[in-house]
């Protein structure tokens, strides 16, 4: 973790189940003490080496001003999503992009992996990550991720109505598909806002 001494870990997990026990951290003093520092300003020299790491965030003269920073577990990508399952679901979960490389300028809720060629007229090709908004707004043109029944599909929005919606396959190979929402289960998971292709 962010190349911590042993010493730095041991004071660093001291203070996690501080916070997490008490529900607020220790002092300098209460450092100093638990490690057998001779003063605060020893805790506090270690104190500064975390926050200098990233992994503390300290307010200067508060005895307790000391919070832990929150860790960045990334923007996950979504596998074969299982039918009938939630779209996040762990086991859907195949890796985890750290959110600080994310160069888009949208919020990316999760990447979707792209299975078959149903797009590819639009430039989304087999084994690329889609980056999917939850919040976006679903329009007609979007590239949107849709569940229907207990399938999850990536198409264009073509039309959208109370009895009729229409995804369009951006390959004239496919046709389009059209779902009657008072029939059939439908609903969206997002919208695409981006696209990263690795081509190694």
């Amino acid at each position: 973790m962010n190349d911590l001494t042993t010493r730095q870990s041991e004071i660093f997990e001291f203070i996690k189940k501080e916070i997490e026990f008490n529900g607020y951290p220790p002092t300098r003093s209460e450092i100093a003490k638990v490690f057998g520092f001779k003063s605060p300003n020893a805790a506090e020299d270690h104190l500064k080496a975390l926050k200098k790491k990233g992994v503390l965030n300290i307010v200067s003269g508060a005895s307790r001003g000391i919070s832990i920073v929150k860790e960045d577990l990334g923007i996950p990508v979504i596998g074969l999503v299982s039918a009938g399952g939630p779209i996040l679901a762990q086991e859907n979960i195949e890796k985890r992009i750290p959110s600080t490389q994310n160069i888009l300028s949208h919020g990316v809720d999760f990447y979707l992996r792209v299975k078959g060629d149903s797009m590819i007229e639009a430039g989304i090709l087999e084994n690329d990550l889609i980056a999917v908004n939850k919040k976006a707004q679903i329009k007609k043109g979007s590239i949107v991720i849709a569940r229907i029944n207990d399938e999850v599909t990536v198409k264009t929005l073509k039309s959208i109505s109370s009895d009729l919606v229409v995804l369009q396959p951006e390959n004239s190979n496919y046709s389009n598909i059209e779902v009657n929402p008072k029939k059939e289960n439908l609903s969206f998971e997002g919208t695409c806002v981006g696209l990263l292709r690795d081509f190694c």
